[in-house]
């Protein structure tokens, strides 16, 4: 007997109305991640006019290694998570839930440990290719319980598939407030280089811890059992497809990160560490824009995820489309803003020492407004299940930058790594639409053929 398709849902006509109902969240996060952005942007400031541009750079480099292996290594278990946890089948069963996240949990810890362990390893051999000296190797260690215990996966996709965006938004505001507290007191102390890098480990540390607690309350509260006692034997097997769509969004994540984060130390690299400090606080600025675009992803995923499960697929299409125009927008309102500010303004925040970041950062922002014109298309794949596409563009785009950066940043400086993240922010956003295009005309078409029950 052939087995039956899903019923087809009716067209949804509150689809606005859902858009609607998440203006609120989208508002909260996006004041909420202003005001953290913010804050750890004047923390980058107080470090870098306490420091200077050489021992800044330092510090950012040291970051960079951190992060480069955290990213390289973490499997995203929050996008797989809420992927097959909107599945009807899972999200009405709480025990499917716990066992979903505690697979999700496994993968969180076993990435930290293999990522702070490949911090230390590789971070010692690579020191002296990128601007640094063996003998700082001591700085990879203070950092190193950050990412040993970043375990932040699980945490996200519980807040987020319960709706908690305001909760999200504003709980790392007591972090990053004392990560400031903190620098600006290491700062008018003299402290020097590497009491920076504790005050950033142990900031990183109370927002890792805040963030689980608040995830086990949150389970609690819709009546998942605890995941650790759910059983881990034959736990892969329950979710076919799981370590699939992991390992795709892993390779993607990875390949991310050899443009976002391995940048600072190509920079380094070609061009030392002074520049690379410059370069990392005109990425740091333009993070704050960027965090727009990556809560409202956080808002719209979820929802996503459950009108293509139920094949609402005109819903789907309209509701990426109307949040591309809301934040492309809000990307032009980001250089508008910069450049009304202007090289004055910014040499005024920073000090004179650093008066090429203006430059790299109006550049980078206009790699930024690629990106989160992107962006919401890019949480549609996945909804789709469409992982590999995803990975075979993030190897086109870092093939891309890659090649324009080694050219680039020897003739013009750091900055050369800017023009690099627009000629790949341009070639990612141009073959995702592509795709995107091309697979939800095919799905429209088959559930068109199909015989409506």
């Amino acid at each position: 007997m052939a087995s039956e398709k899903p019923t087809r849902l009716p067209p949804d006509n509150n689809m606005n109305a859902m858009l609607r109902s998440r203006i609120g969240s989208i508002m909260h996060l996006m004041s909420g991640s202003f005001a953290v952005a913010g804050i750890m942007a004047l923390s980058t400031v107080v470090a870098a006019r306490a420091l200077g541009p050489e021992a800044y750079g330092v510090l950012a480099l040291v970051l960079t290694v951190g992060r480069i292996c955290e990213r390289f290594i973490r499997f995203e278990s929050w996008q797989s998570i809420i992927r097959f946890g909107t599945q009807e089948d899972v999200e009405e069963n709480p025990q499917a839930m716990s066992e979903l996240f505690l697979l999700g949990l496994l993968l969180d810890i076993g990435c930290a440990w293999l990522a702070t362990a490949l911090m230390l390893a590789g971070g010692y051999i690579a020191l002296p290719y990128i601007g640094l000296d063996r003998s700082d190797f001591y700085l990879l260690v203070i950092f190193a319980p950050a990412i040993a215990f970043n375990i932040t996966g699980v945490p996200t996709a519980a807040l987020r598939m319960a709706d908690k965006f305001k909760l999200l938004a504003y709980f790392q505001l007591f972090s990053a407030g004392l990560r400031l507290t903190m620098a600006g007191i290491a700062w008018w102390l003299g402290a020097p280089l590497y009491v920076f890098l504790a005050i950033w480990t142990v900031a990183q540390l109370i927002n890792i811890a805040v963030f689980g607690l608040l995830a086990i309350r949150q389970l609690k509260d819709l009546g998942i059992p605890n995941p650790l006692s759910s059983g881990v034997r034959g736990l892969t097997g329950r979710f076919p497809g799981f370590m699939a769509f992991a390992w795709s969004t892993n390779a993607s994540s990875a390949l991310r990160t050899l443009t976002t984060e391995a940048d600072t130390l190509l920079v380094g690299a070609l061009a030392g560490p002074t520049p690379a400090g410059a370069y990392h606080i005109t990425k740091r600025f333009a993070k704050v824009a960027q965090q727009v675009a990556t809560h409202v992803q956080a808002v719209i995923y979820p929802d996503i995820s459950r009108m293509w499960a139920r094949r609402r697929f005109a819903d789907v299409r309209a509701v990426t489309v109307k949040v591309q125009l809301v934040l492309g927008g809000l990307a032009l309102g980001a250089i508008a803003v910069t450049a009304l500010i202007g090289e004055k303004g910014l040499d005024l925040l920073l000090g004179g020492e650093y008066d090429q970041v203006y430059p790299m950062l109006i550049t980078q922002l206009i790699a930024v407004m690629l990106i989160m014109f992107g962006a919401p298309v890019r949480s549609t794949m996945l909804a789709m299940n469409r992982p590999h596409v995803i990975l075979i563009i993030a190897v086109l785009g870092t093939a891309v930058f890659f090649a324009t950066a080694m050219a680039a940043i020897p003739m013009a400086g750091a900055i050369g790594a800017n023009y690099a993240h627009i000629a790949t922010a341009a070639v990612n956003l141009l073959f995702i639409e592509i795709f995107f295009r091309v697979g939800y005309k095919r799905h429209q078409s088959a559930v068109a053929q199909e015989p409506v029950r």
